[in-house]
């Protein structure tokens, strides 16, 4: 780290110091422990049920309304950067977001798994969220919960890296009448009105919000055909949701629409025309019922969720004119498709033992792809489709056996858990979970989970944790067929992971807390393509990859609130002994809070990435390190029930790039967005 960057990095933490009240007195044991379990300490990711992040059984990060807020973020990328251990990169198609867990960092970011509301938005097509994302904004988002590490033993598929549950808000938490705007850099501009509060007998809350933004367009120095030029990264987005409650039940209804531009192109060739389409619908209804029985606490949801992912046009460029041999008008390829999961579950909760907690449950989830859509000019072996020295013609290649690259398929999921959280004796728990899983495709599946907890002091929590977690494959990994590039594999097997760690939480002073977690993990069976192309699917990778997390808060005086983390992890790859590559070895981040004046409040952030490596076989120079600055001031309720933030980020324009894939054949890397001024405004009523 240069001279400079230490600086950068130093400039919340030092500036603010020089201007903090003195350290305030040791208080009482009681009041230590009331700052270490406040409400942002309390989390539910963990076991299920509300309980102190320091003593539950994972390494968990809980972000609240009120940390977006303060950071001015205004997408989930912006917050997930300050995960400790986690690092947000992305893909070239469509730029969509890879979250980086501890070192595993792979394009569809399969090995995390991503919840609404504790149901899992798991596309099954690709094993990601969205082939076209498009950002998520968090106006409505009451909480962010993390945990790091597997979690399959509660949360089944994809729970390997990490979980990622998002909370929205009900309302007793918007409590009336809300809008914003929100306008700035990259032709950005954005609106949103919610309300919470009585509609009759229903508890209701709902949210509406539209946005634009042409993106940074920062410039690719060379594409896969060695043209440069801007990055397609323009997005449409509305977003509409409600909340109805009324005693146990409550029903949740979410629709979200994308149409963005091609980041890199779906091929790595820079695509300036081409727009893509997302829509995500997501139903469901929950019954939680608490003293159901005598010492039985029930809860059940059914929920439905449908995703479209389909080009705009029917023109989608993978190769612009002129660039391959026998296609004078370019190499087109439109895939698109649509899939639904039906799923339901039911738990219940027992606590009529003295020493035992017990959490039981069953549920299932039908992954039904039902619609494959594909617009191309070229044959399954990626010949020109034209005839008797004709050019090419796009055709309809949907539902053709011998075109298609995917057709329709189906799978259903059941599964069984049981979790046990067992006091053994005074200030020593233990959590011992396991599930297992039926796939109608490829078997069963079981995985243990184990957790010991120790309360060493009234200020010092240990943790001892073994996990082990699997990735489903997705359809495209199984049933892939007429593509030139790579074929599915039905014979495939779900990735493992197995994953050990140690991790201490303690109160060092009444200002001063800190978390340092140790991990170690196994990664085996990885589902990779294998073999000239096309390349086959098979379970040929093994990863192995240790490290440590360290972060501290600092409450320097009432108004001044210090925080930050420190990420260390090293991935080998077992195949050839060397770096798995791409995700950074080191990551700090730092943040501070100052509330200087009534109702004012001034945020800044700082996001150092370091020491990243190429992927075996990858020669090309090694990713340059980079330091980003984030600013935001806010005031608060300045004229009546209006709010306003500005917020500048990437303030001193730091040259920051993100790196491609070696299989994306892109030889240069993504850059990230220059400096962005917005302003937005808040009016409550």
């Amino acid at each position: 780290m240069s001279k400079y960057h230490r600086f950068i990095f130093l400039f919340p933490f030092s500036f603010f110091l020089l201007h903090a009240n003195s350290v305030m007195a040791q208080s009482s044991e009681e009041e230590d422990l009331a700052l270490v379990y406040g409400d942002k300490a309390n989390v539910s990711i963990a076991t299920g049920s509300h309980q102190a992040i320091a003593k539950a059984p994972s390494s968990a990060t809980v972000i609240t309304a009120q940390d977006i807020q303060a950071m001015g973020a205004t997408d989930l990328n912006q917050v997930m950067e300050s995960v400790p251990g986690v690092h947000v990169s992305m893909q070239h198609v469509a730029q969509n977001p890879i979250y980086s867990f501890r070192g595993i960092f792979t394009k569809e970011n399969t090995q995390v798994l991503m919840l609404v509301n504790g149901s899992p938005i798991t596309n099954v097509f690709a094993g990601d969220r969205s082939q076209f994302w498009g950002g998520m904004s968090l106006e409505n988002v009451e909480r962010i919960e993390v945990i790091r590490g597997p979690g399959s033993a509660l949360y089944g598929a994809d729970a390997s890296a990490g979980v990622i549950n998002i909370i929205t808000k009900t309302s007793s938490d918007i409590k009336g009448a809300e809008f914003g705007l929100l306008a700035g850099s990259f032709h950005t501009t954005d609106g949103y009105a919610q309300y919470g509060g009585k509609l009759g007998a229903l508890d209701t809350a709902f949210n509406i919000r539209a946005g634009n933004t042409d993106g940074s367009q920062a410039i690719l120095q060379k594409d896969y055909v060695g043209n440069s030029g801007p990055l397609s990264t323009s997005r449409k987005a509305f977003d509409a949701s409600a909340d109805l409650s009324k005693e146990a039940w409550r029903f949740r209804a979410s629709y979200q629409e994308r149409e963005v531009g091609s980041g890199a192109g779906l091929a790595g060739a820079l695509d300036p025309n081409s727009r893509i389409n997302s829509t995500r619908l997501y139903l469901d209804l929950n019954y939680e019922q608490a003293n159901w029985a005598p010492n039985w606490d029930v809860s059940g949801a059914a929920g439905y969720y449908n995703i479209n992912d389909k080009p705009a046009d029917p023109a989608f460029m993978l190769y612009p004119p002129g660039t391959v041999p026998g296609f004078p008008n370019g190499m087109v390829g439109n895939p698109g498709h649509e899939e639904q999961h039906p799923h339901g579950n039911l738990s219940a909760f027992y606590t009529g033992f003295e020493q035992h907690r017990l959490r039981i449950g069953t549920g299932f989830q039908i992954d039904d792809l039902y619609s494959v859509t594909e617009y191309k000019n070229y044959t399954a072996t990626g010949a020109p489709n034209g005839t008797n020295g004709n050019p090419p013609v796009v055709v309809d290649a949907s539902g053709n056996p011998s075109l298609v690259f995917l057709l329709p398929h189906k799978r259903t999921v059941e599964y069984v858990f049981a979790q046990d959280e067992w006091s053994i004796v005074k200030d020593w728990t233990l959590t011992a979970g396991l599930r297992t899983d039926n796939y109608s495709d490829f078997g069963s599946t079981t995985n243990p989970r184990l957790a010991l907890v120790w309360d060493a002091s009234y200020n010092v929590v240990v943790k001892a944790m073994h996990g082990t977690a699997f990735r489903a494959p997705a359809f495209t990994e199984m049933y892939n067929i007429n593509n030139p590039v790579f074929v599915g594999n039905p014979n495939i097997k779900p990735e493992k992971m197995v994953s050990d760690e140690l991790a201490f939480s303690w109160l060092q002073t009444s200002q001063l807390k800190g978390n340092l977690n140790f991990f170690y993990y196994h990664m085996s069976d990885i589902i990779l393509p294998v073999g000239s192309t096309p390349a086959v699917y098979q379970n040929a990778g093994d990863q192995i990859g240790r490290g440590f997390e360290l972060e501290e808060t600092y409450d320097a005086s009432n108004n001044l609130r210090l925080t930050g983390n420190y990420s260390l992890q090293h991935s080998i790859d077992s195949a050839t002994g060397q770096d798995a590559g791409l995700a950074p070895h080191r990551h700090a981040f730092a943040r501070s809070d100052w509330r200087f004046a009534s109702h004012w409040q001034f945020g800044t952030t700082v996001n150092y990435v370091a020491e990243r490596l190429r992927e075996p076989g990858d020669t090309r120079p090694l990713i340059p390190d980079y330091t980003t600055v984030d600013m935001n001031l806010r005031c608060e309720k300045f004229i009546g029930g209006w709010s306003a933030s500005a917020m500048v980020t990437n303030l001193f324009n730091a040259n920051a790039l993100e790196p491609t894939f070696l299989s994306s054949g892109i030889p240069s890397d993504l850059p990230l967005p220059g400096r962005g001024v917005f302003v937005q405004l808040q009016h409550g009523l």
